[in-house]
């Protein structure tokens, strides 16, 4: 069976988490959704199904405005922007 990509049902979201630290492959690897996307995606509370993710990296901008030209052009589900940062410690 073919993925179905999931669509928000609000307009923007703009939230910011944590990573969590798994000790058995000694990386920061999880992220744990907050309640704002669990209710924008409802389909994640069905507890039968399957749910996966597409990552898509680019390193060059130009690249990147070709992958979302694509997107607008086959008017796909826009896709969350997600940036890793390195928080200050004290």
């Amino acid at each position: 069976m073919e993925a179905q990509t999931l669509r928000p049902q609000k307009k923007e979201i703009n939230l910011k988490g944590k990573l969590s630290y798994s000790w058995e492959v000694r990386a920061w690897n999880t992220i744990r959704l907050k309640k704002e996307i669990v209710n924008e995606f409802p389909q994640l509370k069905e507890r039968l199904s399957a749910f996966g993710y597409n990552l898509v990296f680019f390193q060059d901008y130009n690249d990147f405005e070709k992958a979302t030209r694509k997107i607008k052009k086959n008017k796909e589900a826009l896709p969350i922007l997600l940036w890793l940062v390195k928080e200050k410690t004290l």
